[in-house]
C-alpha cells in the first residue's frame, strides 16, 4: 500500500501546485557548489512540509549544477546558470501537506538572490485549500 502523504487527506487527491521560480543575483560560487545546493534545497523542502526521499545531482563542465529531489508529494529540481548569476527552480507538489512557495522563497533567502520571478499554477482538481486561501 502506497504512503499517503498527509492523513487528513483522500488517497488519490488529483490536486497540487507547481511553482516556477527564476532567481537572479546570486554568487556564482555557490550556484557552481554541489554539495550546497544539495543541502539548501533539501533544507527549503523539508521546512516547506514535504517529505524529501532523494536527491540526486549533476556537476557540469566547465561550471552549473542540476539537483533533482524526489518528494513524497512530487519532486522538486534547480539548474543554475554561474556565468550569469542565475538559476531556474521547479516545485510541485500535490495535497496541500507541503507549501511550494514557501519552499522557493527558503531557497531564494538560502541563495542571496537579488531578485526572484515566481509563478504559482494550481494543477488539478480545484481545492480550496489550495487555491485562494491564505496560509497561517
Amino acid at each position: 500500500m502506497s504512503e499517503v502523504p498527509c492523513e487528513t487527506e483522500p488517497v488519490g487527491l488529483f490536486a497540487g501546485q507547481h511553482v516556477l521560480a527564476e532567481l537572479e543575483g546570486v554568487s556564482p560560487e555557490l550556484l557552481d557548489d554541489e554539495r550546497f545546493l544539495r543541502h539548501a534545497l533539501g533544507e527549503a523542502l523539508t521546512q516547506a512540509g514535504a517529505t524529501v526521499l532523494e536527491v540526486v545531482s549533476k556537476q557540469f563542465e566547465p561550471q552549473g549544477v542540476t539537483v533533482l529531489a524526489l518528494l513524497s508529494e512530487s519532486h522538486a529540481s534547480i539548474h543554475t546558470y554561474p556565468e550569469v548569476g542565475a538559476v531556474f527552480v521547479d516545485v510541485f507538489t500535490c495535497g496541500t501537506r507541503a507549501d511550494p512557495a514557501l519552499a522557493a522563497q527558503l531557497l531564494a533567502d538560502a541563495l542571496g538572490a537579488g531578485s526572484a520571478r515566481v509563478d504559482m499554477i494550481s494543477r488539478g482538481t480545484q481545492v480550496p485549500a489550495l487555491v485562494g486561501e491564505e496560509k497561517s
